[in-house]
């Protein structure tokens, strides 16, 4: 390097400003660092330090907590001749404790970082083991990232470093060690061996210039060595039950009616200004007031099912909060406005107002029974009846068969069975992403190995695909009015095969036409094609107690896990896949449905 940028480095100007950078709240700080590439070796590590010790600690620049301390330990005196040992949680009389922990096993293993369990507790972080990082959920159920560990780097968010602090009445020291290396001699950089100390409020550091001995005795070496503390917050933002101040709750006012020169109506959902059952503000409007939505409110639940669930006339985020709804509409979502004021965060009740419609009809028969006349009715909404059919199938199953004519879907496909319902908008992209989850649902979990089980040897290699082994088993058996099963499974198969999964094409266009989606919008074709979903899981269910797919006694045998393609088939498919791959329940439908 030249001598100007090894001058530059050797200065660590660069390096003593982004240590005395202001931090703020949202800042990931560096609490543990191990650098030492190139020309450099830069550590820091980091202690809290209690209260009365603040002066002392920035008297020197000497480390107060070094790596790998922190430990259980133990301190050994005399009392008189007495010996007394007595045990240490952090090995320290100091009073001094770790946040991050380094741990080091002899190089027999490998040696990792470990965040104080104290503060991981305090907070509730979650590890994600996958990216090593520590979430913190909120009481809305957003997850901020709070700790980032990497192999040779710490960092934690300065909030929650600071609202620790305030209940632990210390502060942190963020220790550093920087050095730097040039091999140009002090004489051509133009520097002189020199030291110097500064202190600057809650900073204190040294810097010095010198030359290494030994071999590379002409090397020449700086050292930026010290340590910056940052205060705790007060108490009262600590976020600690008991210690934090009461939060001001906001509520967002909703439209509720549209007067006689057209403008909107609205209201507070604040619950303590509403009128109730009980007496409260008799004056005021009514809790129960209903309040309606576009459907598309919901899209951004059906879009992260790992965190919220829309279930029958409920909207649930975890084990944090839920909301009762009215779900039982073709084209809106209608609420309580004293709920939406009482069980939604406020973030949610600003996204809802985006949403939000002047009022339409009354709230629907299901809800207005369940809610104001306390009678139990069931849903009539076609995804509601499809959960229900579809866990009774299960149960039954289980009871009649010992195995699942529908396997389960695996946690990492779960989503398509929570998401399925009705669309809400005539999006194309709705349309078929809720395709392809029905078909996951329906034909390819389809046991086919069980299924294998129950078709005669001479018939299972001729076989290809999970419907035309339910066919064949259905076919074996005798059993009456399968044709119509079969016969949805296998258009719903073509309509996935040749919308989500592939590229559109003739194929799409036919099928297509065959479900109507030239002359209804795209909505009320899937709504269609639940409700023969329906069809499918109650057959399915009625065939399993009837008993007549029950396995005969008759050898079991192992079964190949694929087959080849079927002979008849070959010449007479045409594909519009772009690798020019048949499918075959798509291909026997095709066939069967020409003139």
């Amino acid at each position: 390097m030249s001598i100007e940028s090894d001058r530059e480095r050797l200065s660590q100007a660069k390096m003593l400003e982004w240590l005395q950078r202001d931090l703020q709240m949202a800042d990931m700080i560096t609490l543990y660092l191990s650098d030492k590439e190139g020309g450099h070796d830069h550590g820091i590590y980091c202690a809290l330090i209690p209260f009365g010790q603040i002066e002392e600690i920035l008297s020197s620049s000497s480390w107060d907590f070094m790596l790998g301390t922190g430990v259980p330990g133990t301190v050994e005196y005399y009392e008189g001749e007495e010996k007394l040992v007595e045990y240490l949680r952090y090995g320290s009389t100091s009073g001094v404790e770790p946040l991050v922990i380094d741990r080091n096993f002899y190089e027999m293993k490998d040696s990792y970082r470990e965040i104080s369990e104290e503060f991981r507790l305090f907070h509730n972080l979650y590890h994600d083991k996958v990216t090593n990082k520590y979430i913190k959920i909120d009481d809305e159920g957003n997850e901020d990232t709070v700790v980032l560990v990497e192999p040779n780097r710490v960092q934690i968010r300065l909030k929650e470093i600071r609202q620790f602090l305030a209940v632990k009445e210390m502060y942190l020291s963020i220790q550093f060690d920087c050095r730097e290396r040039s091999a140009h001699s002090l004489e051509k950089l133009g520097l002189k061996e020199e030291w110097r100390d500064q202190r600057e409020k809650l900073m204190y550091w040294e810097h010095y210039y010198g030359e290494s001995n030994g071999p590379n005795s002409n090397q020449v070496f700086s050292r930026l060595v010290g340590k910056r503390l940052v205060k705790p917050l007060p108490k009262s933002k600590s976020g600690l039950q008991g210690f934090a101040e009461d939060k001001k709750e906001k509520h967002v006012e909703f439209i509720i009616g549209i007067d006689d020169d057209g403008n909107e109506i609205t209201h507070t959902s604040d619950p303590a200004a509403l009128a109730n059952n009980f007496g409260a503000n008799p004056d005021a409007l009514h809790y129960l007031t209903p309040v309606y939505f576009r459907k598309q409110v919901l899209g951004k639940y059906y879009q992260q099912p790992s965190k919220y669930s829309v279930e029958d006339s409920l909207l649930r985020c975890g084990g944090l909060w839920c909301m009762e709804i009215d779900n039982h509409h073709d084209d809106k979502v209608c609420a309580w406005l004293g709920d939406l004021g009482r069980d939604l965060p406020h973030t949610d009740q600003l996204y809802w107002r985006a949403y939000n419609i002047p009022p339409e009809d009354s709230v629907s028969k299901t809800y207005f029974k369940r809610q104001i006349l306390a009678e139990s009715t069931d849903s009539n909404r076609p995804e509601h009846l499809f959960r229900q059919r579809y866990q009774n199938l299960q149960e039954i199953c289980k009871e009649c068969l010992g195995w699942q004519l529908l396997l389960p879907l695996d946690a990492d496909d779960d989503y398509h069975f929570q998401g399925l319902r009705t669309p809400a908008t005539d999006e194309q992209r709705d349309f078929d992403e809720l395709v392809l989850s029905l078909t996951k649902i329906l034909i390819d979990s389809l046991n086919e190995k069980r299924l294998n089980t129950l078709i005669p040897d001479d018939q299972r290699t001729k076989l290809k695909g999970s419907i035309a082994r339910l066919e064949a088993v259905l076919s074996s058996r005798d059993v009456e009015d399968a044709a119509d099963c079969i016969s949805f499974l296998r258009k719903l198969q073509s309509l996935r095969s040749s919308s989500a999964a592939h590229r559109k094409g003739r194929s799409y266009r036919k099928i297509a036409k065959d479900f109507g989606v030239e002359s209804q919008n795209l909505r009320d074709v899937f709504t269609k094609i639940l409700w023969q979903a329906l069809d499918v899981l109650t057959y399915f269910t009625l065939l399993v107690r009837s008993g007549q797919i029950e396995p005969e006694v008759i050898e079991q045998n192992n079964v190949e896990e694929g087959y080849a393609i079927l002979d008849e088939l070959g010449g007479f498919c045409e594909s519009d896949r772009t690798d020019g791959s048949v499918n075959h329940d798509e291909a026997i439908y095709g066939l069967r449905s020409e003139p």
